[in-house]
Parts: structure tokens; sequence; C-alpha cells
């Protein structure tokens, strides 16, 4: 029975991330699919590009609260049981931080997207709100400082997943911290980076849009430069 809840809160983590609240409010707002403009993604940042503050203000707070809304199911319906995997006996907070984690994923893969979506950022401070607001205040606040002086959302949001994790290790080592809260701050860094390595190619190059600018028509992948390039030289027969 445990087992069911365990994959259960993770299904169900899953799910509510994959609710594309940018597509539906960019839709019934400005009637823009934001996915054919910009960057492509569902997120706060492209939604404040293609339909506005309002627009974006809503879809960050949606965002969000499906990270929370995952942690808080996954408490309800696990509760106090415990999952005994070899000498380990994973509890609540196991189960929380899994369906925090999916939820983060079915925001950039969503099931109802085509597994496509955004970069993730919202639903994991979401999800920390929940398991522990002191990181997710100090990430949150590296965010905004980060994306204030600089200009650009992506390094803000870099810059605020790894200030949750930074703030983290002295909070679990010396304070006492689950280290749950620690892993799933690692896990879900990783993934921010990883889904912002478009946005790290146009920083290199100088091509990153900057806050308050206007989204064209949906950007190409730094990857997909050359590839578009080529297509248009004549062909010579040979394979790359």
């Amino acid at each position: 029975m445990i087992v069911a809840k365990f994959i259960g809160v993770v299904i169900l983590g899953y799910l509510l991330g994959s609710i594309p609240f940018g597509v539906l409010i960019g839709r019934r707002s400005a009637s823009v699919d934001v996915r054919q403009h910009g960057s492509g993604k569902t997120g706060m940042t492209n939604v404040l590009r293609t339909a506005g503050k309002k627009a974006a203000a809503a879809v960050v707070t949606l965002d969000a609260l499906k990270g929370v809304l995952a942690v808080v199911f996954a408490g309800l319906i696990v509760g106090r049981e415990f999952l005994v995997v070899g000498n380990f006996a994973l509890g609540v907070l196991v189960a929380q931080c899994l369906a925090a984690l999916a939820a983060v994923a079915g925001h950039n893969w969503s099931v109802f997207l085509r597994f496509r979506g955004g970069r993730g950022v919202a639903t994991f401070f979401g999800g920390l709100i929940a398991l522990c607001p002191p990181a997710a205040l100090f990430g949150g606040e590296v965010l905004i400082i980060g994306a204030g002086l600089t200009k650009f959302a992506s390094i803000g949001s870099i810059a605020g997943a790894v200030g949750t994790y930074t703030i983290l290790v002295p909070l679990t080592i010396m304070n006492g911290f689950p280290i749950e809260y620690l892993v799933y701050a690692l896990i879900g860094t990783i993934i921010i980076i990883i889904m912002h390595r478009d946005n790290i190619a146009r920083l290199i190059s100088g091509k990153e849009r900057k806050l308050g600018d206007k989204a064209g028509k949906r950007e190409l992948p730094p990857s997909n430069y050359r590839r578009n390039r080529d297509s248009q030289q004549p062909q010579t027969g040979s394979m790359e």
C-alpha cells in the first residue's frame, strides 16, 4: 500500500506540474500562444514578453502553486507511513521531495504539451516554499537581486537556484535541517541549469534578451543555428 502511495504522489505531482498555465493564460489574456514567440517556453519570462505583466504575475503565482500543492498533497497521502528500502525507511519528507521534483518535471516536460514546457524555476521555488521557507526566501532574494542587477532573468534564475542549495548546506550541517531538503535543492538546481543551457549559450554570444525586451518570433536554440544555416546552402550529397 505504501509503495502505491509513493507512486501515486509522484504521478500526482507530475500531473499538477503539467498544467500549462502559461499557455492557458497567454491565450486568454492576449490571444497568443506563447510557444510561438520568444524562447517558446511557457514560464513567466516568456509570458511577460508576450502577454504582459498581469499575465506574467498570474503565471508565476500559479506555477509556484503547483509545487506547493504537490508537497501538500504528498504529505496528506503518505502521512506517517514509511517505505522500507533495504536499511532505509523513507518517510513523508522523501515523498514530498519526490512529488515536488515530479511537479518540476511536469512543468518542463508537460504531458499536455507533447513533453515541452518551461524551465521549472517557479515550480521549484513553490515546492521549496512548502518544504523549507527560509531556503526559498534566501534563494528568491538572490534571484531578484541577480535579475535586477544584470537585467537577465536567466542569470537571476540560475543564481537563485544555486542560492537555495548554498544556504541549505550550512543549514543542514549546522542547524540539523533534513538532508532531504538539500537533495531536493541540488537536483532542482541541476535541472534548472540544464534547462537554461540555451540561455547560457546566448549569454556567451551576447544574444540573450534582457528583461523588458519584447518577444519576437520564436528563437532558434543555439544548437540549431548552424543546422538552419546549412539547410539554406546547396547540398553536396555528403553527410556529417
